[in-house]
């Protein structure tokens, strides 16, 4: 199924089941694309500052979530002491 169908399953109120199946595979969908760009933005040169700024969250939010799941091949830029 395509994600704008998965997403119109999820906006109808009829299937509250289908709806819930539907609301679960966006989520995951959409935290894979999360950590994906996170990477990008890594590869790109951002600091965790500028991640969590461009998401919405503070950068222990944004680190804590993504830290651990991104490739470790990035070069990850650190803060300055």
């Amino acid at each position: 199924m395509e994600s704008s169908q998965i997403a119109a399953t999820a906006a109808d109120l009829s299937d509250p089941r289908a709806g819930l199946r539907a609301v679960a595979t966006l989520r995951a969908l959409a935290d894979t694309l999360e950590l994906r760009q996170v990477e990008a933005a890594l590869r790109a040169g951002m600091t965790w500052q500028d991640i969590a700024d461009a998401l919405g969250v503070t950068r222990q939010a944004a680190h804590k979530k993504h830290a651990r799941r991104v490739d470790p091949a990035i070069q990850i830029p650190r803060r300055n002491a």
